[in-house]
């Protein structure tokens, strides 16, 4: 089988992680056996795009018990597990395309074999895949049926094909589902990111400053952790209903170049681009370390603040020193890359537990809609959304409430005011 992993001899290892994180995925796993029954995606081409960690084994798992056929590549240079890759190349049949560290031509070259598999659905992570057929592989469109997008970032710049009329195939944003972005980005990006940091540093967070840019879901998560962990939090926005949010929630809010004399730790979460920028790099106090936990590295001014620094050192692993001509020194984590993924292990397994059934059940969806959806991005149905809520409250041995014939007809009604 064609595959382009580190080393095969890490599959055993892999394995035994990816059976661990399965235990604590349960809803994908019923998913999982019902496909092995239903077969809903029998003989159906995906290309995944994907980080390639134990959470996404189970996915792919997921999908070939349902029948696909997969091609996995993976959607950043610092994420994927080694080990993980060569499980699932070694004992779980699946083709992929990940390594650690892999520099960009090796990155693309991987997302091109995806490509090259001609399929019938692309499941991404950043909207890298979609993007390269559009601009280079325009021929691999006659076989999409449709696809599915994992991230904020992707979906901004889905939504920004569709608006140019340049999307040619429907694609679900999955990360717009409530038990997506809900969960997954503010629990799962709020504990991997202060893990990934804590990991690479072994910097004690409690008294610390720290910067947080962008104050949606993800940089919610970050804030509430980083402040549980007893940090002095300032939250940096463009969004001014947003910035009211963090000021309500007890946070500073101020310009980022104020913030930058204050900051022990900086953390962006924008999807956008030179978020820490010149200014901010003239003004950091020394020792600063900044990094980054949205999808794309374009977050942080890496070119200038080469250019800015008269030197740079790596002093521990996916940390590099860069020191001024003034003496400060501001320290960059995994350059600049995914810092939950490149220095931890990413989202805890429970809760990508519900974004990936989600891609499985809107894999599923896919193929029985695509023919009557336009191009275009489409939400998660609400019933798969408060299916996979139902399952995961179930596995948690939680009940709730119903409510009566009464209370239903009562707020369906109109007729009915104050009595």
């Amino acid at each position: 089988m064609e595959h382009d992993v580190k080393d095969l001899s890490l599959a055993d290892a892999g394995k035994a992680r990816i059976e661990w994180a399965d235990r604590d995925m349960p809803v994908l796993a019923s998913i999982r056996e019902r496909f092995e029954v239903e077969k809903p995606l029998d003989g159906v081409r995906i290309s995944a795009c994907l980080h390639v960690t134990t959470e996404t084994a189970n996915l792919m798992r997921t999908l070939k018990a349902g029948g696909a056929e997969i091609v996995l590549a993976a959607s950043n240079p610092l994420s994927t597990q080694d080990d993980v890759a060569a499980a699932l190349v070694e004992h779980y049949g699946i083709r992929t395309y990940a390594i650690k560290g892999e520099d960009t031509e090796t990155y693309y070259t991987h997302i091109d074999a995806a490509i090259e598999f001609k399929p019938q659905m692309t499941m991404d992570d950043g909207a890298d895949v979609v993007g390269r057929i559009h601009a280079d592989f325009p021929e691999a469109l006659e076989h999409i049926i449709g696809g599915t997008e994992e991230t904020t970032t992707g979906v901004i710049r889905l939504k920004a094909m569709a608006a140019d009329g340049a999307l040619k195939y429907p694609i679900v944003a999955v990360n717009d589902a409530d038990t997506k972005h809900l969960f997954d980005n503010r629990y799962g990006t709020g504990q991997s990111t202060l893990d990934g940091v804590i990991r690479a540093t072994n910097r004690l967070i409690a008294g610390r400053t720290v910067v947080v840019s962008g104050y949606g879901n993800c940089g919610r998560g970050i804030a509430e952790r980083a402040e549980g962990h007893g940090a002095n939090v300032i939250v940096l926005e463009v969004d001014p209903l947003r910035a009211l949010e963090a000021v309500m929630d007890g946070y500073r809010v101020m310009p980022a170049v104020e913030a930058a004399a204050h900051c022990d730790i900086w953390i962006t979460v924008t999807g956008d681009l030179n978020v820490i920028d010149v200014d901010s790099f003239a003004a950091m106090k020394d020792g600063a370390i900044i990094c980054n936990s949205g999808h794309f590295n374009a977050e942080i001014n890496i070119p200038r603040l080469r250019e800015m620094s008269v030197s740079s050192r790596e002093v521990r692993p996916l940390v590099e020193e860069f020191t001024f001509a003034d003496g400060r020194t501001i320290c960059l984590l995994a350059d600049g890359r995914l810092v939950n993924l490149s220095c931890a292990e990413g989202h805890p397994a429970s809760v990508m537990d519900m974004s990936f059934a989600n891609q499985a059940l809107c894999a599923e969806y896919m193929m029985a809609n695509a023919a009557s959806l336009e191009p275009g991005v489409y939400g998660v149905p609400v019933d798969i959304d408060k299916g996979i809520s139902k399952l995961k409250l179930e596995t948690l041995g939680v009940k709730i409430d119903t409510l009566t014939a009464e209370q239903e007809k009562y707020l369906a009604s109109w007729e009915e005011g104050t009595c």
